[in-house]
């Protein structure tokens, strides 16, 4: 019995030490942002949650972009709650529809005078088709917000110093962009899988790679601007991304989240180190992950392929 117990204590000493390592460092910047606007996607869950409460905290305006009307508007009333601040507000945005991209760049753009930090946060990982036809991951991870950053463009610039993040992943280590596939499928990938989740994750990190490439070639077009932008990865983190996968999926994947995956306040911490943290400007168009930038693989720093995305895209789009 003795012995068991000091097994369980020595486990469990083990276990707390790997989590708070897990859990990584915070944001140590005390920025306010009394006077400033911000638009969260996906901000009603998860890490983007999370990050609209701390820049309340700090006095942004904060708009919520997100597609479900009911789970906005109580993330709005929590939010208020928490952070002290009346100035959080819910706008429509469904980013697998390039018409509602559009529908809420216009809105934005008429209701509001300000744009200082566009955080594209939102994600999902649910195979499908959007409304356009394109792969759901794709449309939504990438297409929508290309198309959302874009037509905020001028706006940022207006009210520069001003940034972009983008919300990507370490899963991107294990992407690649097939043209020739997204030029026949409008997808980054076919369902050739029997097991689905895997399918879904492929499709997913190679989302993740477009969010990292389009970050890099967007720090190249921003030049001389005042409007710098950074990709991430947040961590490990226990959210909601998963909640429409099969029941498979998730007896595989809950198990492991609650044992090796941290709470969304962490994983917030790297979002808000590039939304906030002074003197990084320099590293516009850098991935960072752990409030540090970090190196990346070649394939997620190659000029070409971030260009050819980038025209892809625009085509795709309906820009060009």
């Amino acid at each position: 019995m003795y012995v068991t117990l000091l097994i369980t204590a020595a486990v469990l000493g083990v276990y707390l030490i790997l989590y708070q390592i897990l859990k990584g460092p915070r944001c140590t910047s005390s920025a306010k942002l009394h006077g400033k606007t911000v638009i969260i996607t996906g901000g009603n869950t998860g890490i983007g949650k999370t990050t609209a409460v701390d820049l309340a905290r700090r006095g942004a305006r904060v708009i919520l972009a997100c597609r479900n009307q009911q789970r906005a508007m109580a993330a709005v009333i929590d939010i208020k709650r928490e952070s002290g601040n009346d100035e959080v507000v819910y706008m429509h945005l469904d980013l697998a529809s390039l018409q509602s991209v559009r529908s809420f760049a216009e809105n934005f753009l008429k209701a509001e005078t300000r744009l200082d930090l566009l955080i594209n946060n939102a994600g999902i990982f649910l195979e499908g088709r959007t409304e356009d036809g394109f792969g759901m991951i794709f449309g939504v991870n990438h297409l929508g917000h290309f198309l959302l950053t874009l037509l905020l463009l001028e706006r940022l610039k207006e009210c520069s110093p001003s940034r972009v993040v983008n919300v990507a992943s370490k899963a991107h280590e294990f992407g690649t962009i097939d043209f020739n596939c997204l030029s026949t499928h409008k997808d980054l990938g076919v369902d050739s899988e029997s097991l689905s989740g895997f399918q879904t994750l492929k499709l997913y990190s190679h989302s993740k790679l477009c969010n990292i490439l389009f970050t890099l070639e967007l720090a190249k077009k921003l030049e001389g601007t005042g409007v710098t932008c950074y990709s991430l990865h947040p961590g490990a983190i226990r959210t909601e991304i998963g909640r429409y996968t099969s029941l498979w999926w998730k007896m595989v994947i809950v198990p492991i989240s609650f044992l090796l995956f941290v709470d969304p306040e962490a994983g917030a911490q790297t979002t808000l180190h590039c939304a906030l943290q002074e003197g990084i400007e320099h590293l516009s168009g850098r991935y960072f992950s752990r409030c540090a930038v970090q190196e990346v693989s070649p394939k997620a720093k190659d000029d070409a392929v971030a260009k050819k995305l980038w025209e892809v895209s625009e085509t795709l789009s309906g820009l060009s």
